[in-house]
Formats: C-alpha cells, sequence, structure tokens
C-alpha cells in the first residue's frame, strides 16, 4: 500500500506527542512493507527531502511569504502542503491519504477531490475539549475546520474511547466511521541516558532529594499549576522532595510566580526545554513522573515516562484513564484536586516498594499492549476498510455517467472518459 501523510509538525520539529506519532506510524507502516510519504512542514538544518527510517519526508517552507496572522500562517501552509502534494500525487500510485488533525484540513480536502483517493484522518486532541467549551471565535473557527476534516474523511481513527465519545458528542460522527487505535511508544528510544547518571543527577537535585518530574508544555489543560499547589502538602510531609518542572509554554512566567507565590523557593526547578537525552536520564533517575493534565486524550507522555523507567502518577481524565490503572502499573488521582494529587505523591514517595512493582508491571504492559507494529497492523486493517467503500462509490459514480449518457443519447465508452468522482 502506497501512503501520502499530512502532517503540520514532524520530528526534529515536536511541538507535542503528534510529531511523535506521526514518526512512529509512519516508520512502522515502512517496516511492515509500505510505501510512506510525510509531506509536513520545515525544520532548522533539515532538508527538504530526506529519508528517515524507511519514510519519505518532504518539507515545505511555512514562513513565506510571511502572514499577518495565526490563521493566516495556517492556510499559507496548506497552499504550501497542497502543491508538494499535488506534485507527488501527479506521480500517481498512491492508495490513500492520511491527515493529522486541522491544521492540514484544507489541503487534504483540496488532495482528496483532486485526485479522487480516499482521505482518513486521525483527530489527536479537539478544540473544544483542550478549552472546555468554545469561548471565541478563533475557537469556534478551529473547531470547525476539525469537524470538517471528520465530515470529508472516509473513516476518523482516534487513540481511545473517550476521544470516540467526544467525538461522537461534539461533531456527531457516525459510529461506523469510527475506529479507536491507541498510541504507541518504542521503550529503546529512552533507554540512552547520560554516561555517569549519579554525577549527572547532581546538578538537579541534592543526592538526599526525592525528584517529582513534570516533562510538558506549559498549558492550562497539561494541569502543572496544579502540581505546583500540591507542593506544599508534599513538602510538609516529605521535605525532601525535589520538584522539576521541564518544558515550556505560554504559561511559563505564571507557573514561575506561582511557585514564588507558594514559597517553594529552591524546592522547585525550572529547567525550560530538555533535549532527549536529557528527558531520558530524569525519567530514569526520577522517584515520581507526574502528569496532572484536565485534558488528555491519550496522554503518550505516560507511556514515555514508562519506558524510561520513572513510576508515573496521572488525571483520572481521557486516555490516562484507560492506559493508567490505578495501583496497577500506575497511580491516578481526581482531575484537578490538588489535595488528591498531593496523597498520591506522598505515598509513592513513601513507598518505595510499590514504586518499584509499578514500574515492572508498566514495562510488561508496553511491550503487550503499545508496540507500534501491532498498531500499525491496526492501522493498515482500518485502511483497507476504506477501499472497498472508495471502489463501490467509483463503480456507483461510472454508472450515474453511463446511464446519463445513455439518457443523450451517447455511448458507454464515452461517458467513462469524463472519469469517477
Amino acid at each position: 500500500m502506497k501512503i501520502l501523510m499530512l502532517s503540520w509538525e514532524y520530528p526534529p520539529k515536536v511541538v507535542g506527542g503528534l510529531a511523535r506519532a506521526v514518526a512512529d506510524l509512519s516508520q512502522a507502516l515502512a517496516a511492515l512493507g509500505h510505501e510512506v510519504a510525510v509531506v509536513t512542514t520545515d525544520a532548522p538544518q533539515c532538508e527538504q527531502s530526506a529519508y528517515q527510517a524507511g519514510v519519505r519526508v518532504f518539507r515545505v517552507n511555512q514562513f513565506l511569504p510571511k502572514a499577518l496572522d495565526f490563521l493566516g500562517e495556517v492556510y499559507l501552509q496548506n497552499c504550501h502542503l497542497t502543491q508538494k502534494g499535488i506534485e507527488l500525487l501527479n506521480q500517481g500510485g498512491f492508495d490513500l491519504i492520511h491527515a493529522h488533525d486541522w491544521l492540514v484540513a484544507p489541503s487534504a480536502k483540496v488532495l482528496k477531490h483532486a485526485f479522487q483517493i480516499p482521505l482518513v484522518c486521525t483527530i489527536h486532541a479537539t478544540e473544544w475539549g483542550r478549552n472546555s467549551g468554545l469561548h471565541n471565535d478563533l475557537q469556534r473557527h478551529i473547531s470547525d475546520l476539525e469537524w470538517w476534516l471528520t465530515y470529508e474523511s472516509y473513516r476518523v481513527i482516534c487513540c481511545s474511547e473517550s476521544m470516540r465519545a467526544e467525538l461522537r458528542r461534539i461533531f456527531q460522527v457516525p459510529e461506523d466511521k469510527l475506529t479507536v487505535i491507541p498510541n504507541g511508544v518504542r521503550p529503546e528510544t529512552f533507554a540512552s541516558v547520560h554516561r555517569d547518571l549519579d554525577q549527572w543527577r547532581r546538578q538537579w537535585a541534592a543526592p538526599e532529594e526525592e525528584m517529582v518530574l513534570y516533562v510538558g508544555r506549559h498549558v492550562f489543560e497539561k494541569g502543572v499549576d496544579l502540581l505546583l499547589a500540591a507542593a506544599p502538602k508534599v513538602l510538609a510531609h516529605r521535605p525532601q522532595a525535589k520538584f522539576i518542572i521541564a518544558g515550556d509554554g505560554p504559561c511559563h512566567n505564571d507557573l514561575k510566580r506561582q511557585a514564588w507565590e507558594l514559597g517553594l523557593g529552591e524546592k522547585v526547578l525550572f529547567t525550560g526545554y530538555v533535549d532527549d537525552l536529557t528527558r531520558n536520564s530524569l525519567y530514569h533517575l526520577a522517584d515520581a513522573a507526574v502528569f496532572p493534565s484536565r485534558y488528555e486524550p491519550f496522554g503518550l507522555v505516560a507511556l514515555e515516562a514508562m519506558a524510561g523507567g520513572a513510576p508515573v502518577i496521572v488525571s483520572d481524565v481521557g486516555g490516562f484513564a484507560e492506559t493508567v490503572r490505578h495501583e496497577v502499573n500506575g497511580l491516578t488521582f481526581y482531575a484537578g484536586n490538588a489535595n488528591s494529587l498531593a496523597d498520591c505523591i506522598i505515598r509513592l514517595l513513601n513507598d518505595k516498594p510499590l514504586a518499584r512493582r509499578l514500574v515492572e508491571r508498566a514495562a510488561r504492559e508496553l511491550v503487550e499492549k503499545f508496540d507500534w507494529k501491532q498498531i500499525a497492523q491496526r492501522t493498515v486493517e482500518s485502511y483497507r476498510q476504506t477501499l472497498p467503500q472508495r471502489e463501490a462509490e467509483v463503480l456507483y459514480d461510472r454508472y450515474q455517467l453511463t446511464a446519463e449518457a445513455l439518457r443523450k443519447g451517447g455511448s458507454v465508452h464515452e461517458s467513462r472518459n469524463h472519469g469517477g468522482r
């Protein structure tokens, strides 16, 4: 099968979990013998066309001409994505288009109709879910584009049962159009760490301190403020705790201000963006990896922490509630409740045997449930379910054109020259 992927981000350009999910899926599909071409936006020091782990990656310039605002940038980006997509599709042979999220919806729609190729999409999150509703015109516009993409797609893939329910409720996507396929993780990606971890650890925490780690974007939906709000209670019971807050985002300065107002002082360290080697090392050293999201369609970051050997604590929302089971492969707390979060952190720091059991069970489940080869196979099966539908539509359209030609006194041969949809 020959697949054209559309994604606005792709490693090394990584803003959220979408980039890694698209890359891992594309590479897993290639490993199964399928031909995958990814059209995405540019990244520093990356060639416009390159092979990465068996995948052809094509990057387009998203900054010329310079847009006046965010939406202008999105639409100009889609112009470039469409142009490159046309170049590739003109070469022929592609079986379908797989689009990821609303930022590529316009180009996906144009390419689908222009080349009469089935469109599959993955919705990784929704604007409604990220903001607990739609509160301004920009959010409503983005939500409309998300709906548009689901409407135009032959099949809609989502990463959790929670996300399936959300798409049914918000966009009224038909049940038989939806497929739930989880994201996965490559444990080997997280095996590489700094050479002397004990020595390297000293720049982050004192030898006697216990590391409570957060890695991710600093946005409201990720709930980092809840972790800071839980810190005073944790420190009252475990004064040796040290909070490491990695990442960046729009809420970064507000979070630093909150930490100052709570008097956390040297007990919290904001690291800013960390590279993969630093991230892996922090996971290996963490006494607890905490992800207090208010909204999480899947929660790939929890799997990454598990792969890094960290015991995890997550909120009981969305995909987290499906991948992390309380006291089995992690701990869960009541979403939005800082007191509940503090209790989970205290328990994990107090009970080292429990932490070890959680890490061991999580490592087994990564192989059993979240292996990318299995996920790629399920994705291919979903693709194949769209192809008979496409063939049926082509036959139906040919029948309609034939009937119309006969009514006008033409021939069957003449009618077929008009092509399909």
